[in-house]
């Protein structure tokens, strides 16, 4: 009889938690980093027992359709991973749960993340996000090509840059062009309309209101401002700095050192730089790991170029995990937020070595994973102890970024000249506060 009561109140127990478990849909758009999330969402489940964690992960094009279409259709993971360019929006059309109230009522130290991450991802007293990793820009360079034109490592680390003649920047990058014939760009012989290597290629095109990895750190190295404050509607993208550094970009695949915007863009600069079509790119750090699995070949990452102000510069950008309002889990959802923001889950994250946690210490701890699999990534953090800018922000990105979008691309296919474009644009963007 004993046994028998026994299995049944087992049963019934079963029944009970099967009745109060809850699942929590996240979604991310970076496939290298979905094992560390699995292993956190692991982890936190046999903490939480009862709740299981479905993770899915959606490539960048599709990511943001994927989200916007679920706040519409009423399916929209509970919890996703955000970015700066697009949450203004999502808030302004509250979709997004204020985390201020819990973050003080759990005393979340929001004080362990790196500074100003946390920060920009407030608005008059509200918070739409928990930092999860940070990132800034850098060079990766195709060595054995380097080694070729003899070019050092030091050179490269030391390279300075300046719109007018392109400094020890553009000299480098002509000894890296090289012709069908076997000339480099610094040869009187050198046939710019048939070029087998590209010295340096700006990468995705005209790259919206941002330029994250293709213009900004140039631009910023050369004195401009996206604007005066986060939120400040006003911008300024009509500056001379910005509109001499695009010129001078858009200059390049004129004098064979880069290739076309059109054939970038169908081409794609990753791919371009792990076939050895270019032999340096800017990238991001949350690259590491997809130049070290793809290019077969010696490759470094290097600091970004010193600039016309004396100093190297680069976006500051940090993600950060956000709850959609319409979830019906919060409370777990939170839960699971708090969890993804916590040393638990970021040491996992660092010892993936993939991205750069953005609590203090983590990034140095992945780091080293990325030491260990022969990767020295402290070009990265070479950036980030230098001038830093965190990514423009303000109500009505998405018409800013489409209006910049247009206006670049203008410059970079020919269609019109820098200052002209600029103007036009900046102008639009100005009259949208109106």
């Amino acid at each position: 009889m004993k046994s028998k009561l026994t299995t049944l109140a087992a049963a019934a127990l079963a029944c009970v938690g099967s009745a109060h478990a809850v699942e929590v849909k996240y979604l991310l758009w970076d496939s290298m980093q979905l094992p560390a999330y699995k292993q956190c969402a692991a982890d936190f489940e046999k903490k939480n027992p009862g709740t299981t964690i479905k993770i899915s992960q959606s490539g960048w094009d599709d990511y943001w359709n994927t989200i916007s279409t679920g706040f519409v259709s009423g399916t929209a993971p509970d919890v996703f991973t955000n970015h700066l360019a697009k949450y203004p929006e999502f808030a302004k059309n509250d979709q997004l749960v204020d985390l201020a109230p819990l973050i003080q009522r759990d005393k979340v130290d929001t004080a362990a993340y790196a500074p100003g991450l946390f920060d920009i991802w407030g608005r008059d007293g509200k918070q739409y996000g928990l930092p999860k990793d940070w990132d800034t820009i850098g060079f990766v360079v195709n060595m054995e090509m380097a080694k070729k034109a003899g070019v050092t490592l030091a050179d490269l680390q030391g390279m300075t840059w300046n719109p007018k003649d392109g400094g020890s920047f553009e000299q480098i990058v002509r000894k890296l062009s090289v012709d069908t014939a076997g000339n480099n760009a610094t040869s009187p012989n050198f046939d710019k309309k048939k070029v087998s290597v590209y010295g340096y290629q700006t990468p995705r095109g005209a790259a919206g209101m941002m330029g994250q990895t293709e213009w900004s750190h140039f631009a910023e190295s050369n004195g401009f401002k996206f604007q005066d404050k986060p939120w400040d509607p006003k911008f300024y993208y009509d500056d001379p700095k910005l509109v001499e550094t695009i010129a001078y970009i858009a200059s390049l695949p004129g004098k064979g050192l880069s290739a076309s915007f059109e054939n970038t863009k169908s081409l794609g600069t990753d791919a371009m730089f792990v076939a050895k079509k270019v032999a340096i790119v800017p990238q991001g750090s949350w690259m590491i790991n997809y130049f070290k699995s793809n290019a077969k070949f010696e490759n470094a990452w290097v600091p970004l170029p010193t600039g016309p102000t004396g100093t190297r510069a680069t976006m500051f950008n940090g993600l950060a995990d956000s709850i959609w309002a319409g979830s019906k889990v919060k409370a777990d959802a939170w839960k699971w937020v708090k969890y993804l923001g916590s040393v638990d889950c970021q040491s996992v994250i660092a010892d993936s070595g993939v991205v750069f946690p953005a609590i203090k210490g983590q990034a140095e701890r992945a780091m080293e994973v990325q030491k260990a699999k022969g990767v020295d990534s402290s070009a990265f953090l070479t950036m980030a102890k230098s001038k830093t800018f965190l990514m423009p922000i303000a109500d009505g990105g998405s018409e800013i970024d489409e209006i910049m979008k247009s206006a670049l691309e203008g410059v970079l296919v020919g269609k019109t000249d820098a200052a002209t474009a600029l103007k036009a644009a900046n102008i639009k963007v100005n009259q949208l506060k109106k």
